[in-house]
């Protein structure tokens, strides 16, 4: 594959549009390419701001009355040679419902925004995603980025590499959520970047799920007295795996 090719491929595999064949062609590309993954990173950094930042109108109810009646207006009113009248009824059915199907999921009302928490979450991930802000400490070295928040933070983050199952550690950085300092430990999945905001907690087990909002999904969960929020866009099956990840009990040393 050469570059050309490649940065024509970069949207469709951000977006997930790409056979699994040609992403794992192009992702073995971006690994040999520095040129080409310095693009598809800037490509993910101008996506993710325009998620987050980009006007989101919905469309009024009064336009929907106006597309189906232009699509009734356009529709031929003589059934073609050869089919009966149930041919013609069936046919008329299956696109009326097509078309509804279609205008519903076009204008259907965007979910509900996200809670105060997974607002911030979901902005510090974003911006995180912009020049020089995602790692302080960069370091796949778990020895290395958990002794780095001490002094800096008043709890200690659970650090692990899961690079083994495809989630690498990259590295660190602290960060500010609910007005308080937070650890941010920064992994990759892919093409994706996966942020793990770790703070203080209040013991509640569970797992909450908010999203996907302005495209990304948050995962919640408290972890003894520290709570954790987990953001990306990476797809979202994925995203729980990981979280099972980071939630199932440390290998015994």
């Amino acid at each position: 594959m050469d570059c050309d090719h490649a940065r024509s491929q970069l949207p469709l595999r951000l977006d997930g549009a790409l056979a699994p064949e040609a992403a794992a062609a192009l992702d073995d590309h971006l690994a040999r390419c520095p040129s080409c993954r310095r693009a598809c990173q800037d490509l993910q950094t101008l996506s993710a701001a325009l998620r987050g930042h980009a006007d989101r109108f919905t469309a009024p109810t009064a336009l929907r009355s106006r597309v189906l009646a232009d699509l009734a207006a356009a529709a031929p009113r003589r059934r073609p040679a050869g089919i009966g009248r149930w041919s013609d009824f069936g046919l008329g059915a299956a696109l009326a419902a097509s078309v509804m199907l279609a205008v519903n999921l076009t204008l259907a009302p965007s979910r509900p925004p996200a809670g105060p928490m997974a607002d911030q979450v979901i902005s510090a991930h974003i911006r995180s995603l912009m020049e020089g802000h995602l790692i302080d400490i960069a370091s796949a070295d778990r020895h290395t980025v958990k002794p780095w928040f001490n002094g800096r933070l008043d709890l200690a983050p659970p650090v692990r590499d899961f690079e083994a199952q495809g989630f690498p550690l990259v590295g660190g950085r602290l960060d500010v959520l609910g007005q308080r300092p937070v650890a941010a430990l920064v992994y990759r999945r892919r093409l994706h970047v996966i942020n793990l905001f770790v703070g203080p907690g209040d013991g509640t087990a569970g797992l909450d799920e908010t999203g996907p909002v302005r495209g990304y999904t948050v995962l919640h969960w408290n972890d003894g007295g520290l709570a954790c929020w987990l953001v990306s866009d990476v797809e979202r099956a994925e995203l729980i795996a990981f979280a099972r990840l980071l939630r199932s009990p440390p290998p015994a040393q």
